[in-house]
């Protein structure tokens, strides 16, 4: 019953479409204000979609199997919690919490714009229907989360073991705020170029939007990252997984877009910025949508491999970009008023200037992670892109990045000197010195590593020193700048002095180095409701140190049938000691990997503190004076 009120409220959510689209078309010249049966008709969707989405939770939770989606993704010994995570923990539901979250922002730009334009928000309203619909028909069509099985299955074949998991039950949701926010921002793009609204008050407005798109994103991406690195059994929390890249993509264009429109609401330019950003974001969006459940990328992150859901999504992608440049090359009215007073050394160039490295970190980034895909298809060779591709274009030009981000937010609007440029150099000076003091001792490349640490804390003592000022000029971004530069530093500091140990052990074994001694003491085995625990102890101990017991897991799932690795992680302050073990096949031995991972708690902190400051931009009264 749940699965079939789910699927006759979706059909009643896509005829609701056209009547949105009768009334919003009928209502743009008729009178000055928005109809009130538009925003009831909204809810009334919103309401319809939210009773399906609750439709397939109470399946998942009921555990019934007549519904496809649920005998695919569950079975009766699963864990409550991760039966209820389960709804969105596939491609169906993915794709309905998706849908839910499209009409919710929908209704809340509706409720949240009444002193907007009537013109430019029902504008909004019919591009935003223009994907509720496009979304409606892919999961009626390709992807229904309510189809039927008979006979009814008496168990059902259950959800990958590592997908259960607390922090990956709450990542999508938080992750699909921040896609989908990106959707109402590029309705709303359109809505003010068709309008002619395209203003300093609409930047104002529509600020509130990005700011809460890129909040939702940062926290997502942050989930994904610290899943990871307990979860998959390597210890690293980025290693450019293509699926990683597909969040990372509209983050990075998310935060250029957040910087132009500082720039449009203060001064009136980068307007064209601000529009291009803004289809950008939302297209690399839907473009990771289109990767993730075509099939196309291979790995643990994807939802599907079905070839007709990813041409649809492409057909889709491709509809909505061309709708949003003809609107551009129409619509678009260019402003001429203040352009021409862009001089060299001021705020807006400094933005404009670090908005290009942005650009260029994103186009190294979609190379790396869409090359592999068009090298397949023309020549059928499988190649993979790592690390070293990444580092090689990146690194080189995140020093001029940083150094740009310590001194942009010294200078003035519209014309401006560098000020106190005695503390600037001495700044700079002592970053230098306290980074070759750090490298001078490590077998590394001294000359890059010090340029890299010296540029992170030029940027780390600059944002610092504002914090100590009577009147900082604006605290929510120079918290950010100074949660980036921590970011930064943690990560360069955790690749410097990482170490790790891979060997193999029997029980009872021991092995030994210079500076610390691994034993296999014992190993224990106990039964829960759907696995099967192994759990190794093993004593670790340091040369003038304390001993450290580690209790590395693997899990043996009943259904479906798989192995998982569980790491053992003791996390302080400045460091965190991971160990893993896992089967080698046909032999009484286990692979044991140890490794010495330091400031992983400053990478997960500093991003935190970045999503932060994007709560206090809400706060903060006034950008600047």
């Amino acid at each position: 019953m749940p699965s079939l009120i789910g699927y006759y409220s979706l059909i009643f959510g896509i005829c609701l479409s056209f009547f949105i689209y009768f009334f919003s078309i009928k209502n743009l010249n008729d009178t000055q204000e928005l109809d009130t049966k538009i925003i009831n008709l909204v809810f009334l969707q919103l309401l319809l979609v939210t009773i399906s989405f609750f439709g397939l939770i109470f399946s998942f939770v009921n555990s019934d199997f007549s519904n496809e989606t649920v005998f695919n993704h569950s079975h009766t010994t699963k864990p409550l919690f991760y039966k209820i995570s389960g709804t969105w923990g596939n491609h169906e539901g993915s794709l309905l919490l998706w849908l839910l979250v499209l009409t919710l922002f929908l209704f809340l730009f509706l409720i949240k714009s009444k002193d907007q334009p009537k013109k430019y928000r029902i504008l909004t309203l019919l591009f935003q229907q223009i994907i509720i619909f496009g979304f409606f028909v892919f999961l009626l069509k390709t992807s229904n989360p309510f189809n039927y099985i008979f006979p009814v299955p008496q168990e059902g074949l259950g959800l990958n073991p590592i997908l259960q998991d607390p922090l990956l039950a709450i990542h999508p949701p938080i992750l699909y705020l921040g896609y989908v926010g990106t959707s109402i921002i590029f309705s709303s793009a359109l809505a003010a170029i068709c309008s002619n609204y395209i203003s300093q008050i609409w930047a104002s407005h529509i600020k509130k939007w990005i700011l809460v798109a890129w909040i939702f994103l940062t926290l997502g991406i942050l989930l994904g990252s610290v899943w990871a690195y307990y979860e998959l059994g390597w210890g690293g929390f980025w290693f450019w997984d293509p699926v990683e890249n597909v969040s990372l993509m509209p983050w990075l264009a998310l935060t250029t877009l957040l910087h132009c429109i500082l720039v449009l609401e203060k001064r009136l330019i980068l307007t064209s910025w601000v529009v291009i950003l803004s289809i950008t974001t939302f297209a690399l969006s839907m473009c990771g949508t289109f990767l993730v459940r075509s099939g196309i990328l291979n790995s643990v992150h994807t939802f599907a491999n079905d070839p007709e859901r990813g041409l649809f999504i492409l057909i889709f992608l491709f509809i909505l970009i061309f709708l949003s440049f003809f609107v551009f090359l129409i619509f678009y009215k260019k402003e001429t008023k203040n352009t021409k007073n862009f001089f060299g050394l001021s705020k807006e160039t400094s933005i404009l200037i670090n908005n290009w490295f942005m650009m260029y970190f994103l186009s190294v980034v979609l190379v790396g992670t869409t090359y592999p895909i068009f090298l397949e298809v023309i020549s059928s060779e499988k190649i993979s892109v790592g690390p070293p591709f990444y580092n090689k274009l990146i690194i080189p030009f995140l020093v001029p990045f940083l150094i740009a981000m310590a001194i942009g937010p010294k200078l003035k609007w519209i014309k401006s000197n560098i000020e106190d440029k005695f503390y600037l150099l001495s700044f700079f000076i002592i970053s230098l010195i306290l980074s070759m003091i750090i490298i001078k001792d490590l077998k590394i490349n001294f000359l890059i590593n010090t340029i890299l640490i010296t540029s992170a804390f030029f940027l780390f003592f600059i944002s610092l020193r504002e914090f100590f000022r009577k009147k900082i000029r604006n605290f929510s971004q120079n918290f950010a700048h100074f949660s980036f530069s921590l970011l930064i530093l943690s990560i360069l500091f955790n690749n410097i002095f990482s170490s790790e140990l891979i060997t193999n052990l029997k029980v009872n074994e021991t092995f030994e180095t210079e500076k610390f001694k691994i034993t296999f003491e014992s190993i224990e085995q106990k039964n829960k409701n759907n696995f099967k625990s192994i759990i190794g102890k093993f004593i670790i101990e340091e040369l003038g140190k304390d001993i450290d017991v580690m209790q590395p897991e693997l899990r043996i799932y009943n259904q479906p049938n798989i192995i998982t690795s569980e790491a053992d992680i003791k996390i302080n302050l400045f460091y965190d000691k991971f160990m893993t073990m896992n089967y080698v096949q046909n032999e009484d031995y286990f692979n044991i990997r140890y490794q010495f991972k330091p400031f992983m708690f400053w990478i997960w902190l500093s991003t935190i503190m970045l999503s932060l400051s994007g709560l206090l931009g809400f706060v903060q009264r006034k950008y600047e004076k």
